[in-house]
């Protein structure tokens, strides 16, 4: 039999939850306010002692309610962060279980996928989406099952929110551990935001893939095209992410495509460095950052990364050089209308230089001897002292080196090493 003061609490929590049953949505409101001002942070064993060993009677009432309202955003964010308490409790694993069979993960993704609701119940839906996965691979995996991966990929592409992006990227990265099953449906699935209009966004799954490339392995060929695109944002964050997940990418068999593409960005079509926008903007002569200017920016980051990555390989250097990239950076200092790409292909093209003699031999041949000896002089400058026939003379000029001589010099290296 049970005592008496077990009978009092729980007839208390029976009073409880008829208030709570009978209650319209203000008073609904005032409860979870009480409820989580009372119980953030307690443990299943607390909870339990607050409810009268009946604490999963009020977590089965707050799914059904969730069910009913998320769509038109009821008190949705209190709700939310109710449901957080049961699922953060410590020892609380049967809570998760009980909230998961009332298709409470569904809910959660659909929650992200509205475009009415407010951010912060966004990021609050993600937070508990983050606890799922954080119960281990089984929850990773009802979470990639229920089409999960591609309700984060778009909602970090499209949230005005970083701090909820910030929570999307860990929860993508927490995806793609342990949890062989659906980690390459993660990859593919930042792969897939890399194109969108946020830099934030672009800057966290570029971060995520490089992270993921030790677990993932090989690297799908689509991962090409969208790498080599983002070099082209105006922002140095994103150039700098891409760049770093392009070194990852050196060791895997993606690398002759990547290097085939950045030697390609340094001699883009030639155009005037500014389009004019269209007739349905508000001044029609203004110059519009369109693709002339991008193009530039791409040439200039190329440059870049072209230096950057051969001073870590000679192998790779090696490999550019037979990609004609040597041509490829005097063309790019050439380029009157960017300074950026003239400086990177400049620094890139003296490493060559400096490497190889017979890329030396042939540079100064191209550039003849005046040019040359500035350019030996002062890798970092001499290009701002270019005249406009002089860049013109760079941008047309043609630096023939065969392709095997890199090879050719490669091995001469090594066999007098070995001597």
């Amino acid at each position: 039999m049970t005592s008496v003061k077990e009978q009092e609490a729980i007839r208390k929590l029976m009073v409880f939850l008829q208030e709570w049953d009978r209650a319209h949505r203000v008073a609904r409101s005032r409860i979870l306010d009480n409820f989580i001002k009372s119980n953030d942070g307690k443990t299943e064993p607390e909870l339990e002692l607050e409810f009268s060993q009946g604490a999963s009677l009020f977590l089965a009432r707050l799914a059904a309610w969730l069910r009913m309202t998320y769509t038109y955003s009821t008190c949705l964010n209190k709700l939310l962060k109710s449901v957080g308490i049961f699922l953060s409790a410590a020892s609380g694993r049967r809570y998760l279980i009980e909230f998961l069979e009332t298709g409470g993960v569904v809910i959660l993704l659909e929650i992200l996928g509205l475009d009415h609701l407010k951010e912060e119940d966004k990021r609050e839906s993600v937070k508990l989406l983050q606890l799922v996965a954080d119960a281990g691979t089984k929850y990773k995996e009802l979470i990639c099952e229920s089409y999960g991966v591609q309700s984060l990929a778009t909602f970090l592409a499209t949230s005005n929110s970083a701090e909820a992006q910030d929570n999307v990227q860990v929860l993508m990265d927490s995806l793609g551990r342990g949890n062989p099953k659906y980690q390459n449906q993660v990859y593919k699935g930042l792969v897939a935001v890399l194109p969108c209009a946020s830099p934030h966004a672009q800057q966290l799954a570029l971060q995520t893939l490089r992270v993921m490339q030790e677990v993932v392995g090989e690297v799908p060929s689509a991962l090409v095209e969208p790498v080599l695109a983002v070099l082209c944002s105006v922002h140095l964050e994103v150039q700098y992410e891409a760049l770093q997940l392009l070194k990852a990418l050196m060791a895997h068999a993606v690398r002759p495509a990547l290097l085939k593409g950045l030697v390609a960005f340094l001699t883009p079509p030639r155009k005037k460095p500014f389009t004019f926008c269209d007739e349905t903007t508000k001044d029609p002569t203004a110059p519009c950052r369109k693709e002339p200017v991008l193009v530039y920016i791409q040439q200039a980051a190329a440059a870049k990364a072209i230096g950057v990555l051969a001073k870590e390989s000679a192998e790779v250097a090696e490999e550019l050089i037979q990609l004609k990239v040597v041509h490829g950076l005097v063309v790019a200092v050439g380029n009157l209308d960017h300074a950026a790409s003239q400086r990177h292909a400049s620094i890139s093209l003296e490493y060559f230089v400096q490497t190889f003699p017979f890329v030396e031999e042939c540079v100064k041949k191209a550039l003849g001897h005046t040019l040359f000896q500035q350019f030996m002089d002062s890798p970092e400058t001499w290009y701002t002292k270019l005249d406009p026939v002089q860049a013109e003379e760079l941008a047309s000029s043609t630096v023939d080196i065969p392709r095997d001589m890199a090879k050719m010099q490669c091995t001469e290296d090594t066999n007098s090493e070995v001597s």
